[in-house]
């Protein structure tokens, strides 16, 4: 059945310091295969560089930052999307003076079984 909640109800867990993570939908609100999830970084926090075989699909609500990569940095501010192909080291850091808000679409953790071959060729970032 279709719901609709307010993101501030779903609890922020520590992600790192400086760096909240909100499960806004994931198997608990019903959601069989997808996690949306909301990251707030505060200024001069930065997500943990990693990698993992899933891509991520990043949507920036507000605040500017960049998005850390092997190949050098991307600028990110409200209203852009990010896409990190999988197995891309990574992290998102905040150069602003608010809070770096996004919203981060990956699947869930079971899926991991299912994992699809690598596909190369996508592309990094860009700003509409």
């Amino acid at each position: 059945m279709a719901w609709v909640a307010r993101s501030e109800d779903a609890p922020a867990q520590a992600a790192a310091p400086g760096v909240t993570m909100r499960l806004l939908i994931g198997p608990q609100q019903g959601a069989p295969f997808f996690n949306m999830r909301l990251f707030a970084v505060e200024p001069g926090a930065s997500t943990p560089r990693h990698s993992h075989w899933w891509e991520h699909e990043v949507y920036v609500l507000s605040g500017e930052g960049v998005l850390s990569f092997p190949g050098g940095e991307l600028p990110i501010r409200a209203g852009a999307v990010a896409f990190v192909p999988g197995g891309e080291e990574h992290a998102f850091r905040n150069t602003g003076a608010q809070p770096l808000l996004f919203l981060c679409l990956v699947p869930q953790e079971w899926l991991e079984g299912q994992r699809p071959p690598h596909q190369a060729g996508a592309q990094g970032c860009r700003e509409g």
